[in-house]
């Protein structure tokens, strides 16, 4: 068994909606299979460029909801969030967070589409948006104080933050190996890579600007 099912195995079953954006249901399908009913989407959405003819036959005969978005302005990932919020709102769910699996291995202008969809996501949905694949994990933190508790368990050994889409001109962190006191991050001068945490069990993050904390997860 792959370890990216192990998160899907994790995940699925507990979350109050499930979907699918475009070619993410091939992989759905092939990873789960002999199981694939156990782990149906309430729905794929897309332009269906990339879904497979079998893929997307199949989960229409289970009974899956394809929803079909021919703009091409936004990504199928973006998208199928917007949907994902309207369907919330509608049925009047109550969500902690919204957790997406993949979209971060390769190519790697469609990983830096789903960054960019993370900056959309403030707009389009109050919940936390957070992208997992592997062993990595990103969210991005909007300006303002933050405190993230990593004792878990599940934490692997680095973490970052990354200023994109515009400098961070003042940040400070707490809770990690090499801190941050009213630094500027910025491309060409300093971006936090391969850090790691002092043990405390905490990390706080202070921005001005938003920043993309990244981590390595155990899978």
């Amino acid at each position: 068994m792959e370890h990216a099912f192990t998160p899907l195995e994790c995940l699925l079953p507990a979350a109050a909606l499930r979907a699918c954006a475009d070619g993410g249901a091939n992989r759905l399908y092939h990873i789960t299979e002999g199981s694939q009913e156990s782990f149906l989407p309430d729905y794929i959405s897309g332009d269906f460029d990339s879904i497979q003819p079998e893929v997307k036959e199949y989960y229409k005969v289970k009974g899956c909801e394809l929803i079909e978005t021919m703009d091409q302005d936004l990504t199928d990932f973006t998208k199928c969030l917007q949907i994902l919020q309207k369907k919330i709102e509608k049925k009047g769910l109550q969500i902690d967070v919204i957790v997406t699996l993949g979209g971060l291995g390769g190519r790697f202008d469609q990983t830096m589409a789903s960054v960019e969809t993370l900056f959309h996501a403030t707009n389009i949905t109050p919940s936390p948006v957070i992208v997992i694949q592997e062993c990595s994990l990103i969210y991005l933190l909007q300006p303002g104080k933050h405190k993230l508790h990593v004792d878990t368990g599940l934490e692997g050994s680095w973490c970052g933050l990354i200023p994109i889409g515009t400098p961070c001109e003042n940040v400070t962190t707490t809770g990690l190996k090499w801190n941050l006191t009213n630094q500027v991050l910025k491309f060409g001068t300093l971006v936090s890579t391969s850090n790691t945490y002092d043990n405390s069990g905490t990390v706080t993050i202070e921005t001005d600007k938003p920043l993309l904390w990244t981590m390595a997860i155990k899978t």
